[in-house]
């Protein structure tokens, strides 16, 4: 679900505010069959343990570049240089499958498929960003999708949550649209909720022409 851009930034509309910022980063998104699929298979995990902060299967995603906090204006020039990449781009196809967990604190399943291909779209997402003279943290790119956060003194629950997840593999499905994503919405004690600022296909995406939806 595409928002307008405004909407992102956790102000009241009218408002006057010294600088409107948000944050933002790059993702892929598994289609709905693919996080159904893994989904099915966490529902004794959701049980077993409730006290984990489990992430919305909506706002499940694999970043391919944290972008943290921007100002609104520096947002809008990324748009057409991410579209142009998006229609340069083949799509890859991808599978969830196993399960980690890093500082045992944090439950993630990882990715498996074209990896090559998914590590060559992550640094051309990347180059191009710093290209657009955006400047973000650099961070190694470990191919995962999180699903869930312990809470304070609780990181048992995680351990043994990425244990009993090790043996998933799921279907492969094809990875064909860019995401830009916004995440300010739900900030505070609960979980942070994220909406796409815009979405682009990429080339030859099955069912269809290239297309793209900016909010």
């Amino acid at each position: 679900m595409n928002e307008p851009l405004e909407a992102m930034t956790g102000h009241p509309a009218g408002e006057p505010v010294p600088a409107l910022t948000t944050r933002v980063f790059l993702a892929l998104a598994p289609p709905d069959d693919a996080k159904e699929e893994l989904e099915r298979v966490l529902r004794p995990a959701y049980d077993a343990y409730p006290r984990m902060r489990w992430n919305r299967i909506e706002d499940w995603h694999i970043t391919l570049a944290f972008l943290g906090e921007l100002p609104v204006t520096a947002v809008p020039p990324l748009m057409p240089p991410l579209a142009g990449l998006a229609a340069r781009q083949q799509p890859v196809r991808l599978a969830l499958y196993g399960s980690g967990h890093f500082d045992e604190r944090v439950l993630w399943t990882g990715v498996t498929g074209n990896l090559e291909g998914l590590h060559r779209l992550a640094v051309d997402v990347r180059t191009l960003v710093r290209e657009c003279g955006v400047s973000f943290p650099e961070r190694p790119f470990r191919p995962h999708l999180t699903l869930s956060r312990s809470r304070r003194g609780d990181h048992a629950d995680t351990v043994e949550a990425a244990a009993s997840l090790a043996a998933f593999a799921g279907r492969d499905w094809e990875a064909g649209r860019l995401h830009l994503v916004g995440s300010n919405i739900g900030r505070g004690p609960g979980p942070i909720h994220y909406r796409d600022i815009a979405a682009w296909d990429f080339r030859h995406r099955a069912g269809g022409a290239a297309r793209a939806s900016d909010g």
